[in-house]
């Protein structure tokens, strides 16, 4: 599973959970502020002879507390009807409510669920102006609160938006450490595609082109043809079985006909004989007995020698071709070495197959080198860690 797909659902788990803790929150507020001894543990700026609560009063308690139940969804309307309500229930002068702590709340939501700049400054701004008016307006009615008094809860106000900007901040610079790092997972996961397939690909594909190419000066030898031809269709079986089974593990569909098709050290033999089959003489030498590889380095040594191998073909055909390989306790030393010209071609072209070697055998911590023989040829050597321990 992806980090991006592990992410989603993440966030789908989450989603409910925070919907429930909002609807909890909000039925406490309401709640509590029917609750003898607790209901009027709230806020009064006033500090007046309170009225009866009477059905209105009810109202503005629950309107106080209960529009907490969408604070994450639309944070601005949230803070403006439980805003309003508040600065409705302090003018009207009826008894502390526990309900009052919504604003608390509904301005830290405001702060941290703003997700545009400008809409959170505008809310900011209008909420600092209806709190001033509130306090001249309380002042009017007779208060005796001075003006330090409001200044104080003001900024008291002022701190709770803060603490939700602070939070909203930290979560997009995560959010955004995470986008970055699924960036990189999807780069290394094209790369390693593009690896994939330019391995599969080329080597058969160069396999065939030879063959073909052969049986061109075969046309007075009928069974030499027919045995070319059988060799072209059984490595473009080959590459057909090769490439379904690569895009079905890409997907997560592996095809049944794919099944065992996974590149190691194991089917080296056989990728061996399948390029003496097109004409290339190949010899096998291993030196030791196989040992335990982590998957990828088993890949890695496998991806080597059909590199080689298809290089060998393509700039070297009919060269005679080496592949040594030994199996040490901690390492696996791979060797392929070909006769020929001192530059058979192998840094020719695009060399995406020697770039993407060393990314492979650099990633499972190998090391890679290839380069022209004094005497004539070119060797490619690996030197891959086995992984385990």
């Amino acid at each position: 599973m992806s980090r991006l797909t592990a992410s989603l659902r993440l966030m789908a788990m989450t989603a409910p959970w925070s919907r429930r803790t909002d609807v909890v929150l909000a039925g406490l507020l309401a709640g509590l502020s029917f609750v003898p001894g607790i209901a009027h543990q709230g806020v009064d700026l006033a500090d007046l002879p309170d009225l009866p609560l009477d059905a209105v009063g009810v109202l503005l308690i629950l309107a106080q507390s209960l529009p907490l139940v969408m604070r994450r969804r639309w944070p601005a309307g949230c803070l403006a009807v439980v805003g309003g309500a508040f600065i409705a229930f302090q003018l009207l002068r009826y008894p502390t409510a526990f309900a009052a702590l919504g604003l608390i709340v509904a301005l830290y939501s405001a702060g941290a669920h703003l997700r545009r700049r400008s809409v959170a400054v505008t809310v900011a701004v209008v909420a600092v102006v209806a709190y001033v008016g509130l306090a001249v307006a309380l002042h009017e009615l007779g208060s005796p609160e001075r003006p330090l008094d409001y200044t104080t809860f003001l900024l008291f106000l002022v701190a709770c938006w803060a603490a939700g900007v602070v939070v909203r901040e930290r979560s997009a610079a995560d959010a955004e450490r995470v986008r970055l790092a699924e960036a990189a997972v999807v780069a290394a996961e094209r790369a390693r595609i593009a690896r994939e397939l330019h391995d599969v690909v080329t080597h058969h594909v160069t396999a065939m082109v030879v063959q073909a190419d052969a049986a061109q000066f075969l046309a007075g030898q009928p069974e030499r043809v027919a045995t070319g031809l059988a060799a072209i269709s059984e490595t473009g079986r080959h590459a057909l079985t090769d490439l379904r089974y690569l895009l079905g593990a890409l997907d997560g569909t592996p095809d049944a006909d794919g099944e065992g098709r996974e590149p190691s050290v194991s089917k080296l033999p056989d990728l061996v004989a399948r390029t003496r089959g097109a004409g290339q003489p190949v010899e096998l030498v291993e030196d030791g007995q196989p040992g335990a590889m982590e998957k990828a380095a088993e890949v890695a040594a496998y991806r080597v020698v059909q590199e080689a191998l298809t290089n060998a073909v393509k700039h070297a055909a009919g060269r005679r071709t080496l592949v040594y390989v030994r199996h040490g306790e901690e390492w696996m030393d791979v060797e392929v070495t070909t006769d020929g010209p001192s530059r058979p071609g192998l840094g020719r072209g695009s060399g995406r197959g020697l770039v993407g070697l060393r990314e492979r055998i650099s990633v499972v911590g190998g090391e890679l080198s290839a380069g022209a023989r004094s005497g004539g040829g070119f060797t490619v050597r690996a030197r891959i860690p086995m992984g385990l321990r």
